[in-house]
């Protein structure tokens, strides 16, 4: 991921406009909507609501079309909350490392008392106990506090 400037920001909050917020908001429900579908939700044209997607696939806003899974009806019992304090200047490759986990399904650098948050599903407590133990024996890793979580209200990865 590189950073963008202020200005570029800036500029791609001036091409977009509240049709262009509508579709986002509709396509972020479904995905699979086609263009004729959204553009009768919202009252315009199809070929206007095609276009509109994609200007905002050409300029990065949106980057690919994905599902969102239920991760219980999968089999995964588990969902943890890992935040994680790495010894100066290894962060970047701690979470490079992590990411390649395949029950991992996201990684953020943050602020606060951690560098990093993690968040990870497994199938079992077993699963579960080996994916947090493997990031604490990373030698960069100093601490993790983990949460598992109860119930998920809304999760939208």
């Amino acid at each position: 991921m590189h950073s963008k400037k202020a200005s570029d920001i800036t500029n791609l909050k001036q091409e977009i406009d509240e049709l262009d917020e509508r579709i986002i908001k509709e396509l972020k429900v479904n995905s699979r909507r086609s263009s004729r579908e959204i553009a009768r939700i919202l009252k315009s044209h199809p070929a206007t609501v095609s276009n509109r997607i994609k200007k905002l696939v050409n300029l990065g806003i949106i980057k690919n079309f994905s599902v969102q899974l239920d991760y219980e009806k999968l089999g995964y019992e588990y969902i943890g909350i890992i935040e994680i304090t790495v010894k100066h200047g290894a962060l970047l490759e701690v979470q490079k490392k992590i990411a390649m986990n395949s029950n991992v399904i996201a990684v953020f650098d943050v602020t606060g008392q951690s560098d990093s948050i993690v968040i990870a599903i497994a199938k079992n407590r077993r699963e579960f106990s080996v994916l947090v133990k493997s990031i604490l024996g990373m030698k960069e890793v100093e601490r993790t506090n983990t949460h598992v979580c109860l119930n998920v209200v809304k999760m939208n990865l």
